[in-house]
């Protein structure tokens, strides 16, 4: 049974002039308890945009269409009174992208931790203080630094405390949009590690990230992202080894790592306002044909005419 089930999600963005930024297109998945989905994908290609109307954070000159159910409440067509009391943190916990922009500036971070967990879990006075040092350790924000105001962190500091903020609800869907942004390594793998073990207790989590090898440490499943559409779902294993991606940009994101052939994907992805009526990637693909002048499904996982079938490897 899925814990989130996304069916059909569009978001576009209505501009000066008439034009239209198509941000998401299309998009569907479902999310099982237990599991970790990572969406990944070059800047730009709307992976933020659908974290951000999943909760409701899109922007007035946003539209959005489909369905996106977190248990009975689809969460696109859900007022603003039951995302603020109902969902957000409660059952869909985020951390954001810019965490400085969604830390309260006036309020120290522990104060913000005490009030999350006083206003979501109902703690008692004389256990907030414990709850929001527990949390704090988990996103490895030091203890010492929790009478801080936002101002005062640096900015893998402010990633740190809004992760704690996060988590320290303990909602069942977990929403991490770039969580491991101004981050060492060692830092990374704290970070994701401890995100998964959140989703081990029966929660899920969606992780958003460019961070290729972060994504391999954590997750179940792999979806890749390219200019407003998914264009391929796969298993984290076979992602990462073998056989490997099957459309040629999510392997061109594999060959791109330094570890791996450290090869560039040729060329820039296209304009949201401009795409073309076929295959949006076929521009930078060494395997485009007339064919890709017509928009290929997703069927069997990848949407491409020419994907890399297990075979072909």
């Amino acid at each position: 049974m899925s814990l989130l089930s996304v069916r059909h999600m569009s978001v576009r963005f209505l501009m000066p002039g008439g034009r239209r930024v198509a941000a998401v297109t299309d998009v569907s998945f479902d999310l099982a308890p237990g599991e970790c989905l990572a969406l990944v994908g070059e800047s730009g290609c709307g992976k933020s945009v659908l974290v951000s109307a999943l909760l409701g954070l899109l922007p007035a000159n946003a539209v959005t269409r489909g369905q996106a159910l977190l248990g009975d409440t689809d969460l696109l067509s859900a007022p603003e009174a039951t995302l603020a009391r109902e969902i957000r943190g409660r059952r869909a916990g985020l951390i954001p992208q810019s965490p400085a922009n969604h830390l309260t500036p006036v309020r120290t971070v522990r104060s913000q931790l005490e009030e999350t967990v006083r206003e979501l879990r109902g703690t008692p006075r004389g256990r907030r203080r414990e709850a929001a040092e527990a949390a704090a350790r988990r996103a490895a924000f030091p203890v010492s630094h929790l009478d801080r105001y936002p101002h005062e962190l640096s900015g893998g500091l402010a990633q740190r405390a809004a992760t704690a903020l996060a988590l320290v609800g303990d909602p069942p869907l977990l929403l991490a949009d770039e969580p491991t942004t101004g981050l060492d390594r060692d830092l990374v793998d704290h970070t994701v590690d401890e995100l998964r073990r959140h989703v081990g207790e029966g929660r899920a989590l969606l992780l958003i990230t460019h961070d290729l090898a972060a994504a391999e440490r954590v997750a179940d499943r792999v979806a890749v992202m390219y200019a407003g559409r998914l264009v391929e779902f796969a298993d984290a294993a076979a992602f990462f080894g073998a056989p490997g991606p099957r459309h040629p940009y999510a392997r061109g994101l594999l060959d791109a790592l330094p570890e791996r052939s450290f090869t560039p994907i040729p060329g820039m992805p296209p304009e949201l306002d401009a795409l073309p009526d076929g295959c949006a990637f076929a521009p930078r693909c060494g395997r485009a044909t007339a064919a890709c002048a017509t928009l290929p499904p997703l069927a069997d996982g990848v949407a491409c005419h020419h994907a890399t079938e297990p075979a072909d490897v």
